[in-house]
């Protein structure tokens, strides 16, 4: 196409500021350092939520090595992390998905909006109360096998705002593993 006259050329203004009446929730990730995680595909993301959050705790200086099971995504200061990653949905929530009760002690959520970063670092005790077969991700109340996990930051329920929130709170969090052991 080609838009050397004139015509065409405000003719494409004017589709230019159409569009702008259009813009989705996703225009917003364009500019943001994370909308290349959106294009990738789920299994991908995942993939991409456990290296974020291991490179992010090397850099903090805290010891970190893959499980060598299935049963947890990463050893971190020697405790068993499983690690859950979203994008903020529309609605503004981060939803965990596929949380089971598997050999892990701790559960590291990490949220990335276009523009800001949300983690929580959730004792498996603290899910068994409150997610684990009470949020079932398939059939609802009653499934069994796995489980979710909505969050919209700033909104939090009162169980979880002990376990984070934003990268600082997850600081130290992750920092006071080395002192509890």
């Amino acid at each position: 196409m080609s838009l050397d006259d004139a015509l065409s050329r405000r003719f494409a203004e004017i589709a230019e500021e159409i569009h702008g009446l259009y813009r989705s929730a996703d225009d917003e990730w364009s500019a943001s350092p994370f909308g290349w995680i959106r294009t990738k595909k789920s299994r991908t993301v995942g993939a991409i939520g456990e290296k974020l959050v291991a490179a992010w705790c090397e850099d903090l200086g805290l010891d970190v090595v893959r499980s060598g099971d299935s049963e947890a995504d990463r050893l971190v200061e020697g405790r068993r992390f499983e690690i859950k990653f979203s994008t903020r949905w529309q609605n503004g929530e981060y939803r965990f998905q596929q949380i089971r009760d598997q050999n892990y002690e701790f559960l590291f959520a990490l949220g990335l909006s276009p523009q800001g970063i949300h983690g929580w670092v959730i004792p498996k005790t603290v899910l068994r109360e409150h997610v684990i077969g009470r949020m079932g991700q398939h059939t609802g109340r009653g499934a069994a096998e796995t489980d979710w996990l909505p969050v919209v930051p700033g909104e939090e329920p009162p169980w979880l705002r002990a376990c984070g929130g934003s990268l600082e709170d997850v600081t130290v969090l992750l920092r006071n593993l080395r002192r509890t052991q």
